[in-house]
């Protein structure tokens, strides 16, 4: 296993971010923190820079950290798609024996199949069946948009929720550290790809459930950690 990335040793790099001519535009990566919305991080941009047009590629949930691609200035924006496209790559800390409504440690969580304490040949087995294209189905807890609404909203209304199962690639899934009940993982992965419901579907095949505790985004793209620029020294 490797042990150069865990969520006590992974390094945090930042460096100066992409820009075009002008100080106020260009096409970065910022290191969304834990705690806010990707929305939120283009709003503290825009108030900073004063500049109205900003976009971001790649959303993060509000407990997720790490790479997010952001666009200042107009033509900035329309480029964006072409910098966010790439393979993404993330480190997960997952929860086994437990579950949680969604899918991460927002919850809420239910105690599952904690007696069973998986091997970590058996964990490396059950992870090969998730490289390469499968069917996964998001959480209900989503921004995916049910007839025009996003799903969190109806769950939260008390209305039925229905996911469909979609193709997503995934290359490649690494442990770095097993220790139970935590299990870090890395993965690269194409775009689409929801590592909750990863570690939700894990869990499911382990048979002792699992959740998503901990989210860290390393790469989208051309850009890595170390490229982020800090939100709060942004000017």
């Amino acid at each position: 296993m490797n042990k150069n990335h865990s969520f006590h040793s992974e390094p945090s790099f930042f460096s100066q971010a992409r820009k075009s001519n002008s100080d106020l535009s260009g096409i970065f990566a910022v290191n969304k923190p834990v705690g806010i919305t990707s929305h939120d991080v283009v709003a503290i941009i825009r108030r900073k820079t004063k500049i109205q047009r900003v976009g971001h590629g790649g959303t993060l949930d509000p407990l997720a950290e790490g790479v997010l691609v952001v666009a200042v200035g107009r033509e900035n924006t329309k480029l964006l798609d072409q910098y966010v496209k790439g393979d993404k790559e993330y480190i997960a800390l997952l929860k086994l024996g437990y579950t949680s409504e969604t899918d991460d440690r927002e919850g809420p969580i239910t105690k599952y199949n904690a007696e069973i304490k998986p091997t970590l040949d058996e964990i490396q087995n059950v992870i090969k069946t998730f490289i390469g294209e499968i069917m996964q189905t998001p959480p209900i807890y989503s921004a995916i948009k049910i007839q025009g609404k996003p799903a969190h909203r109806r769950v939260r209304k008390g209305q039925e929720v229905i996911m469909e199962s979609r193709p997503v690639f995934i290359k490649n899934i690494e442990i770095v550290k097993y220790e139970y009940p935590t299990l870090e993982i890395k993965i690269e992965c194409g775009t689409g790809v929801y590592i909750r419901s990863l570690a939700r579907d894990i869990g499911e095949k382990l048979q002792t459930g699992a959740y998503l505790e901990k989210l860290i985004r390393t790469r989208v793209g051309e850009f890595g950690i170390e490229d982020c620029k800090d939100l709060e020294k942004i000017t």
